[in-house]
């Protein structure tokens, strides 16, 4: 599947036409998204190339780890490796397609805004979760 930011500059793609998301109701992600949430997925780094644009990737970094690279040229979140893991955060927006996208999971949902009156049909997790139970819930498993 393949992705791009909103200028069209910044592309990538990731091996597979099928994801499994979550969304992150924390305030960081409402804050990076301008919205309610952040829907995303993280695939494993050897699924995910750069197309094109990388070098227009500027990046913020909070002193707690928290990281967002963006477009330089639109603002656009554009996906980033995460820490010290090999895997790549994938905001789910940047994706063409999208019938193969399940959200599965709501995180942070504690600390969601006020306005917030999502209704959570899925798993929920007060706070973030343990990374390899994360990992565990995007997992999607494909049929031989």
């Amino acid at each position: 599947m393949r992705g791009c930011c909103l200028c069209g500059k910044v592309q990538f793609e990731i091996e597979g036409d099928r994801f499994k998301l979550y969304q992150c109701h924390c305030s960081l992600c409402r804050r990076q998204s301008g919205s309610l949430s952040n829907a995303a997925t993280i695939v494993p780094e050897e699924s995910f190339r750069w197309l094109g644009g990388r070098e227009l990737i500027s990046s913020w970094k909070k002193e707690s780890g928290f990281r967002s690279d963006f477009c330089s040229v639109c603002g656009s979140p554009v996906p980033n490796p995460l820490r010290n893991y090999p895997y790549f955060w994938v905001p789910a927006g940047l994706l063409e397609g999208g019938d193969g996208l399940e959200i599965v999971a709501h995180l942070c949902v504690d600390s969601k805004a006020p306005w917030d009156s999502s209704a959570f049909g899925v798993k929920c997790y007060d706070n973030l979760p343990a990374f390899s139970e994360l990992i565990d819930l995007l997992r999607v498993i494909e049929c031989e």
